[in-house]
């Protein structure tokens, strides 16, 4: 399919999962509870993923498909060959519920287990992130960069990976540590969100210790074009087979800086 054609149908079935989310209503009575400390799911949640599959199954029937909703978070042998949706209907469920901003649609789009096309869409704020391979970062259309500033004058975006509450000793060790590094700490609920931040220069950093493949496999590749490094928090290069830690800086933040002690 031509690149340009299948680009503008991912942004498009983003905005209309915006959609969805943004008429969202009685919430609180369509709140269900998954495996896993705080961990739920609404019926928008699995209303927007079932809409995502099958407008993205139409405009790429090759594809394979993962996504939160299913509850599988690792990619198969036969999901590394050609195309791969990677699908977190509402990155920030908790938040949606609650009703404190922001949530966000992100569809990752793996070509032979690389990331090749990403969106993530915030409808609160009419903010749509895309990027291609080799190709830059966009956010509504306008180029965007990451941050050239230290991380001693940078803010540090971080996820407490609340479904994994054994990670909590190492996430908050970390943040005692990259507190002393930086400006100050934010957490907003959605790593994607997150890592959208570091991209457009917004912060110069986001770690978490535990991510789903859904969480990451779309923002990772537009930070990654906006000039960021993606690595997990031991160093290594970023996988997209299945959760991991992540860790995103952005171009001004030293390796001697990001990388934690």
């Amino acid at each position: 399919m031509d690149k340009k054609k299948l680009l503008a149908g991912m942004e498009e079935a983003a905005r209309a999962a915006g959609r969805i989310m943004l008429e969202a209503n009685d919430i609180e009575h369509a709140v269900h509870d998954k495996e896993g400390h705080g961990n739920f799911v609404t019926d928008y949640d699995r209303r927007v993923q079932e809409y995502l599959f099958e407008e993205l199954g139409r405009l790429l029937p090759q594809a394979r498909f993962i996504g939160e909703e299913e509850g599988a978070d690792v990619f198969t042998e036969e999901d590394r060959k050609g195309y791969a949706f990677c699908i977190d209907p509402i990155d920030g469920t908790t938040n949606f519920i609650m009703g404190y901003r922001p949530s966000v649609t992100s569809i990752g789009l793996l070509l032979d287990d690389k990331p090749y096309m990403g969106i993530v869409y915030n409808p609160y704020d009419d903010m749509l992130f895309s990027a291609v391979r080799g190709e830059g970062a966009y956010l509504n259309g306008k180029r965007i960069r990451s941050s050239e500033a230290p991380l001693s004058r940078s803010l540090i975006m971080f996820g407490t990976a609340p479904y994994n509450p054994e990670k909590a000793e190492e996430t908050f060790a970390l943040c005692a540590q990259y507190l002393r590094r930086g400006v100050d700490l934010r957490r907003s609920g959605t790593a994607a969100w997150d890592l959208c931040s570091v991209a457009m220069g917004t912060a110069g950093l986001f770690f978490e210790t535990r991510l789903g493949l859904w969480d990451y496999a779309a923002a990772a590749l537009v930070a990654e074009e906006a000039g960021c490094v993606l690595t997990d928090l031991e160093g290594k290069p970023l996988r997209y087979d299945g959760p991991s830690s992540v860790l995103c800086a952005s171009g001004g933040v030293a390796k001697g800086d990001y990388l934690p002690e």
